[in-house]
């Protein structure tokens, strides 16, 4: 099988090996369809004239289109060379004009997808900008929002020290005219009893 794969590269030739084993196993080796080798292969057994025919239509084929595509190859490539500028040599008015006609076509092509893409980046910017403000206005309600809550969290507190200092103020009075009222017994009973060792 090495062999056959190796004859049908080095001699770029259609290679078809068939090989039964001792056993009947089998084994085969294409350099292309197998189908396609052995169906030449009937052809030429029959009338080797028509093979004969065949091979130079093979050989000719493959030869033709790569000179075809070869030369579309440079004639592409000398069009771009001209569409830079280069190897202007050679043409008539008319080609000149023509070629002047695509390159304008090209120029204004690009001007339009220029714009095209700066409207599409203008568009996205304005979106993004409308986003950011959004997020802003989120923002700024929530400070809001926390700046009242602190607001009333310390209107509580100040009523509740309020609260306190005035149950302080009151229990202080009371505690002042509590000793106020015993200090006047005091005097009292004093002056009595002295009024009573005078009477004595």
């Amino acid at each position: 099988m090495k062999k056959a794969k190796e004859l049908a590269v080095l001699c770029d030739a259609q290679v078809a090996v068939i090989i039964f084993s001792g056993t009947g196993k089998l084994y085969e080796f294409a350099s292309s369809r197998m189908e396609q080798i052995l169906a030449r292969y009937n052809r030429n057994h029959e009338s080797p004239e028509l093979a004969t025919v065949e091979h130079a239509v093979d050989q000719h084929e493959p030869t033709s289109e790569v000179n075809a595509l070869k030369d579309e190859i440079e004639r592409l490539q000398l069009m771009h060379r001209r569409m830079m500028g280069k190897e202007l040599e050679g043409l008539t008015y008319n080609e000149l004009h023509n070629l002047e006609q695509q390159l304008t076509e090209g120029i204004l092509s690009v001007k339009d997808r220029k714009e095209k893409v700066l409207l599409e980046q203008l568009e996205k910017s304005k979106l993004q900008e409308k986003k950011v403000v959004q997020q802003n206005e989120v923002l700024m309600e929530k400070i809001e929002e926390l700046r009242r809550q602190t607001a009333r969290m310390s209107s509580i507190e100040n009523r509740v020290i309020m609260s306190k200092d005035s149950c302080m103020s009151s229990s202080s009075m009371h505690q002042q005219r509590a000793s106020d009222k015993d200090a006047t017994s005091d005097t009292s009973l004093r002056l009595g009893h002295a009024a009573h060792s005078m009477c004595v």
